[in-house]
């Protein structure tokens, strides 16, 4: 008897939740992501085509692929690209798979870049380039510069930059600034690492299988950030923004590096849901 795509989903469902720790809806949503991904339909198509019968060919590679998920594997990875932004990202395990959350450090950068206007942007700790690829799209007069100490990481960022037609980006492998000789710019945002080396969800979920240094920085968190801050002056022209992301418990004390630091007009974001993620302060001196 053929498999029906129906029961095929339902089998893959109460495994992925019994596995993970999943709710239903999102056990179904991993299992869907999984079979279209192998029949090469949008999720939309299933709903008028649950009872039709899969082939064992298709059978057998989603079972391949929803084992790897069984065993903890970020989907991104399984499938090599995570959306962000409504722009599909090539990713890999040598970069951190981007967030939804991330995308306000986009909105806040996009509110300080004119339209229309050349500008220098900086990008550090670019990963996969989800942060620099889309503002370069999105403000095309704008130089951005990204960097990466990561060699694997910059290839993933150049690939996703090249498919997408971001020409104006330029990458450099760096440690955060080694590498800038002086150069200043008008704005400079990071997704940088920010949690504690012994925060115990580093051993959980998908933060297993993505890079340690992407994730991990020092005991509080802090260590990178407070280097990005410290050295932020010497980069930035006089008018010019520092912004970064940061962990939801962080906020006040990234407020109070920035003022240390002689930023004004020092403030942070909340994300959707409510959790300050993204400070930034003014650059005036």
């Amino acid at each position: 008897m053929p498999l029906i795509l129906h029961n095929l989903l339902q089998h893959a469902t109460a495994m992925l939740a019994t596995a993970l720790d999943l709710g239903t809806r999102e056990a179904r949503l991993e299992a869907q992501i999984l079979l279209c991904h192998v029949i090469q339909q949008p999720r939309s198509w299933l709903a008028g085509h649950d009872r039709d019968p899969v082939h064992a060919g298709q059978a057998a590679a989603f079972d391949a692929l929803l084992q790897r998920r069984l065993g903890g594997e970020p989907i991104a990875y399984i499938l090599g690209e995570r959306e962000f932004y409504s722009l599909d990202f090539k990713v890999t395990p040598a970069v951190l798979i981007p967030r939804p959350e991330t995308e306000l450090l986009v909105d806040l950068a996009l509110e300080r870049i004119p339209a229309g206007h050349p500008c220098r942007v900086l990008d550090l700790g670019t990963g996969s380039g989800a942060v620099a690829v889309t503002l370069a799209l999105h403000r095309p007069q704008a130089e951005v510069v990204a960097v990466d100490q990561s060699a694997a990481a910059l290839a993933v960022a150049e690939g996703n930059a090249r498919q997408m037609g971001a020409r104006n980006l330029r990458l450099i492998q760096s440690d955060w600034y080694s590498a800038l000789d002086g150069e200043k710019f008008d704005l400079i945002v990071s997704n940088p690492p920010y949690i504690a080396a012994t925060d115990p969800h580093l051993a959980q979920g998908d933060l297993r299988f993505e890079p340690a240094a992407a994730l991990a920085s020092g005991a509080d968190g802090l260590d990178d950030i407070c280097a990005i801050v410290r050295s932020a002056a010497a980069h930035l022209h006089p008018g010019g923004w520092l912004l970064f992301e940061h962990g939801y418990d962080q906020a006040a004390a990234c407020r109070e590096l920035l003022a240390q630091a002689g930023f004004e007009q020092v403030a942070s974001a909340a994300d959707l849901a409510g959790i300050e993620r993204v400070s930034y302060g003014l650059w005036v001196s």
